[in-house]
């Protein structure tokens, strides 16, 4: 079930600047939500996008011992590699 839809039990309290409130208040605004969803929607999906960038990833013995495996074959040619490492950033061409 959506969590808009769902029956919200938990209560969270903060505290904000006027300034941002007025421009939280805008943005919900502009986005036909209400304040409470708005600032839900986006504190979860920055909650969940930072959860995803965690560096720790959980694997089995076997997949543990599969990425060993790899990291240590001996390195191979890779033209397209090397071509790209031979380029100039973009963000730096100015």
């Amino acid at each position: 079930m959506p969590a808009n839809l769902a029956t919200r039990t938990s209560r969270l309290g903060l505290r904000a600047t006027p300034e941002q409130e007025v421009v939280l208040r805008r943005a919900a605004e502009a986005a036909h939500k209400s304040l409470t969803d708005f600032i839900l929607d986006a504190a979860c999906q920055a909650a969940e996008q930072t959860l995803l960038d965690q560096r720790l990833f959980m694997v089995s013995g076997s997949q543990y011992q599969a990425i060993l495996d790899m990291l240590d074959r001996p390195e191979t040619d890779n033209p397209g590699l090397a071509d790209l490492f031979s380029r100039r950033p973009v963000w730096s061409e100015k």
